[in-house]
């Protein structure tokens, strides 16, 4: 029996009656293409059942429908939700999503970025880590592109949450609480919203009423955990970790040293990320928009690839989540 081939673009100029280069057109929407003509070419397609091939057509738009998203940490709950508002908002303009993990690899950022972007229609940088000089040298390069989560950029589109404002709104809560001797575990020394908390710690600190012990640490749950004889060391009577999965990490190992959360020591996070709520005790952290500035990141680039007007900043709070891992300072 015979095998039923495809319909190509060579039947659908048959049919209708007009050269390959119009049908491209046509089914392009290429707006030199007569409506008449283009509608006469779009019936005979759907007759044959002709359906453009995705990569032919991006060669003959000059377009992939795709954008490069390069992240510093996949395995990051905060930068999951970002991807995910970021991706589903794309889909819904018909485009998809390449993302590249850098994996803290600051020496590796630049090469990815521009690799990547050769290959897409543009690039949103989620939380960069280069240094601001070599960011903006590298901007240019690689336009049109999208900055997640750093200070606003000249010329490019900026995505961010205010991290220095919610870390003193957690300052706050812990000064209400009568603490006054604070650990303050600090993350990834390139990372922008690391310095926007570093600043909220400083400007606290010049108060004179908290003393503030920085105890450096990573961004995960073992790096939390590490820090459990630091913390202690420090006669802390609160800690306020970088995110989510260092203060769940410093929880697990004060629970197996006996250390009561929060009526020995208060621990606070940062992100709100899903598993938060569901910690023994329930974390107090900041809760990042993540899945909104995701969505906003994509409006801006479909504003700069549809010749749009994006938003050249925008910029979200997170707000105070107070749950049980806080307390008032023992005695």
């Amino acid at each position: 029996m015979a095998r039923s081939t495809r319909p190509g673009i060579t039947d659908v100029a048959r049919l209708a009656g007009v050269s390959l280069s119009t049908v491209s057109r046509a089914m392009n929407d290429n707006p030199t293409v007569d409506p008449a003509l283009a509608e006469r070419v779009k019936a005979a397609a759907a007759e044959l059942g002709y359906t453009a091939n995705p990569v032919a057509r991006s060669l003959v738009l000059g377009r992939t429908q795709t954008v490069s998203v390069v992240i510093p940490d996949l395995a990051n709950p905060t930068f999951q939700a970002i991807l995910r508002g970021l991706s589903r908002a794309a889909a819904a303009d018909g485009y998809h999503v390449l993302i590249s993990d850098t994996a803290e690899q600051v020496e590796q950022e630049a090469a990815l970025v521009t690799t990547t972007r050769r290959r897409t229609d543009g690039v949103i940088l989620c939380a960069p880590r280069l240094a601001q000089d070599e960011l903006s040298a590298l901007l240019p390069t690689v336009a049109p592109a999208v900055v997640v989560n750093r200070p606003p950029q000249e010329d490019v589109p900026t995505v961010a949450a205010d991290y220095r404002t919610a870390m003193s709104h957690l300052i706050d809560h812990l000064r209400a609480l009568g603490h006054r001797r604070i650990a303050f575990l600090s993350g990834v020394v390139a990372s922008a919203s690391g310095e926007a908390r570093r600043r909220a710690v400083a400007e606290a600190s010049a108060t004179g009423d908290i003393e503030f012990t920085e105890i450096p640490a990573g961004v995960d749950f073992d790096s939390g955990a590490a820090s459990i004889d630091a913390v202690v060391a420090s006669g802390a009577t609160a800690v306020l970790a970088y995110n989510d999965l260092v203060a769940m990490g410093l929880l697990s190992a004060a629970s197996s040293r006996g250390i009561r959360v929060p009526d020995d020591l208060s621990i606070a996070g940062f992100d709100d990320i899903p598993f938060a709520a569901y910690t023994t005790p329930p974390l107090t952290t900041a809760a990042v928009p993540a899945a909104e500035i995701g969505r906003q990141a994509w409006a801006a680039m479909h504003a700069l690839l549809t010749g749009g007007e994006p938003v050249a900043t925008a910029a979200f709070t997170p707000e105070l989540v107070v749950r049980a891992s806080t307390g008032a300072a023992a005695g």
